[in-house]
């Protein structure tokens, strides 16, 4: 029995790698068709809004946004940023009501499109290795393409093109610098933040992207999807 359980482990942990590869290999070329996220959103009634949209397609600013937001070093590393990992598990060591993650937008891409939300040190280890996949086979112009149409900006709403059609009526390929900022930080809350007349935080943390949009196009912290 032992020896039959090691072998039927051993089986199902090929099957996970064979088929893990397939799927990010596909979604190298296919856009990921649904996400677990998105299907809580069906369930619990609010519907899905999403339109694909090519990187090319979306303001250069908005992917400059999302990494002055969510990843400063997104173009320099391999998926992982470690200091920023820990310097987030300093953070929460010390208490308070947010808690930090650290995680880049690779890491994020691959939470949400291969997997569901919330914590646990099992649904780490996958988005890890789910992570390292995307990196190896799409590389950062299709990670942050993926990003760019999967993330959640507001409720049921998915991407940077149903968000700016939402808040600002106009396509991704037309938002101002301003319009780019305030979609990236709806990011980390997009059911409790609103990318229209923000108040309080959001408008402040909005306002702090758009300033350091010019830094990433300055310091070409975004060449990896030039």
């Amino acid at each position: 029995m032992g020896r039959r359980f090691v072998g039927w482990l051993f089986k199902g942990a090929l099957a996970f790698v064979l088929v893990s590869v397939a799927m990010v290999t596909l979604y190298r070329f296919v856009p990921p068709p649904f996400t677990l996220t998105m299907l809580g959103d069906v369930f619990s009634g609010h519907g899905v809004t999403k339109t694909w949209v090519p990187l090319s397609r979306i303001d250069a600013d908005m992917a400059r946004a999302a990494i002055a937001a969510e990843d400063s070093s997104f173009c320099s590393h391999s998926g992982f940023d470690y200091d920023s990992m820990a310097a987030a598990m300093l953070r929460n060591a010390k208490g308070g009501k947010v808690l930090r993650g650290g995680s880049t937008i690779s890491q994020q891409t691959a939470k949400n499109v291969f997997l569901w939300q919330g914590g646990g040190y099992f649904r780490k280890a996958l988005e890890a290795w789910f992570t390292l996949l995307i990196e190896t086979i799409w590389g950062k112009r299709r990670i942050m393409e993926v990003y760019l149409n999967v993330a959640e900006t507001g409720i049921g709403t998915y991407g940077a093109e149903a968000g700016a059609r939402r808040y600002f009526k106009k396509g991704a390929g037309n938002l101002t610098r301003n319009e780019a900022a305030r979609i990236a930080a709806v990011l980390p809350l997009p059911k409790k933040r609103a990318g229209v007349a923000p108040k309080g935080f959001t408008r402040r943390y909005g306002n702090s992207i758009a300033a350091r949009i010019g830094i990433v196009q300055r310091d070409a912290l975004d060449a990896c999807l030039r």
